[in-house]
């Protein structure tokens, strides 16, 4: 077989016919670039492509999430005082089963099996439904006071009650993610803040005064697979806004060919790629904190005032942590290549990957604020056209007050999704909107 190189790939698994239907109501498709094919991780994806139907972006995020969570968190990159480890979240949003993202873990779980049998068997787990039973599985231990009696005497002391998990690391793999956002939306449910903790520190607790499990230095990724449809239902405003939903990577997937055989990927393809993500791991678990080398720091100073822009709406609440997800991304391409330095091609190929991110950020969360009634009238500009503020009112069921519907406008307007023109009446003046777009 002859060597595919990273641009051939690429253009090898670009959209099909199949994808037609899909790409009729889409301005693009997202598409991965060659320079996220990097090292060991890029290896891995165009050596298991022939075999698998599944997307390359998802066979890849599927990797450096699974390679995150195995390393543990001793290595880290750093901002200032805070520690940044290889700790990702990936959402694989595709058509059911038609987008092959569980395809996508297959080859990848597989490989890791042979590498770490018993964090492949113990710590790869589903079933995300509380807060407190995701601390359970990271918990620490715990000791209680109580009465002893020793030799007719009784006192008080602290016995050990829960010996805890001593294996910090958590892989949580959720093939039916929109059941996880279902749960979180009841009254009371703690998962969100939860999770975020988790990305964010490790250090797990929630408030009930019931539940005395913590978890300290905890380490927990989650992969999560869900439909585009049941995305935009089930994320809800809350998750939006309070930072649930910027600690993950939003990645759209699609089947990438039509493979009616199925054959597995050979033995003799997949020993050297086991022998060097063996490699990878026992030396990533060896370093401490991993900084930029001075080229690769002039290329982050170039790149960061984008990244730290911002924007506003739902797309800018979604992408808001670009800076850290880039960071962390370069971390794990660093340890994947087993370089005790983050380089430019490291950077290069986690800013390569979070373009694919945002890119379906966009397609998936763009053209809507996050904001409901500024969302409806901006759909209804875009399907209906240009409308007066009155043609808006009787739409929305006359159930809005003028003042709700203009300032709603005024948002749109001051993001530049609508603007406005004068029209002649007999009376007063009508003012028409329409989408910018």
């Amino acid at each position: 077989m002859p060597k595919v190189g990273a641009d051939d790939f690429i253009e090898h698994t670009r959209a099909t016919a199949a994808d037609l239907e899909a790409l009729s109501r889409l301005d693009f498709w997202p598409r991965l670039d060659p320079d996220a094919l990097q090292g060991l991780a890029g290896d891995f994806v165009v050596t298991i492509d022939p075999y698998t139907e599944a997307d390359p972006g998802a066979v890849l995020g599927h990797l450096v999430v699974a390679f995150g969570n195995l390393i543990g968190d001793r290595p880290h990159a750093r901002v200032q005082h805070d520690q940044h480890p290889a700790r990702l979240n990936i959402a694989f949003v595709g058509r059911t089963s038609k987008g092959r993202k569980g395809m996508a873990f297959s080859p990848v779980h597989y490989v890791f099996s042979q590498v770490a049998r018993q964090w492949s068997r113990d710590r790869i787990k589903t079933g995300l439904s509380s807060g407190e039973g995701l601390i359970y599985h990271v918990r620490d231990a715990r000791e209680e006071l109580k009465t002893v009696r020793r030799d007719r005497k009784a006192s008080q002391e602290r016995v050990l009650v829960d010996e805890g998990e001593p294996d910090k690391r958590l892989l949580v793999v959720e093939p039916e993610f929109a059941v996880v956002l279902k749960r979180m939306a009841g009254e009371g449910n703690s998962l969100s803040g939860v999770m975020r903790q988790a990305w964010d520190t490790g250090n797990l607790a929630t408030l009930t005064k019931n539940s005395p499990v913590t978890a300290t230095g905890a380490h927990v990724s989650v992969i999560a697979h869900i439909t585009e449809e049941e995305l935009r239902r089930y994320l809800t405003e809350t998750e939006r806004a309070n930072g649930f939903g910027n600690r993950f990577l939003w990645l759209l997937v699609k089947r990438s060919k039509l493979l009616p055989r199925g054959a597995p990927v050979p033995d003799d393809k997949l020993e050297p790629l086991i022998a060097r993500l063996g490699d990878a791991v026992t030396f990533a678990r060896s370093q401490d904190d991993l900084s930029r080398t001075r080229q690769a720091e002039a290329l982050w100073a170039d790149v960061y005032p984008g990244l730290t822009e911002g924007e506003p709406g739902l797309v800018g609440a979604i992408l808001s942590r670009a800076e850290a997800q880039v960071l962390r991304l370069s971390l794990v391409y660093a340890l994947l290549d087993r370089s005790d330095a983050i380089e430019t091609r490291h950077l290069r190929a986690a800013l390569a990957l979070w373009r694919y991110a945002e890119a379906s950020a966009r397609r998936i969360f763009g053209g809507r604020l996050g904001a409901p009634l500024a969302d409806t009238i901006l759909g209804a500009l875009q399907t209906r056209g240009a409308m007066s503020e009155t043609d808006l009112w009787a739409l929305l069921g006359r159930h809005r007050t003028a003042e709700e519907i203009h300032a709603a406008l005024d948002s749109l307007a001051r993001v530049g999704k609508v603007r406005s023109s004068t029209k002649r009446t007999k009376g007063r003046p009508a003012v028409i909107w329409e989408a910018s777009q």
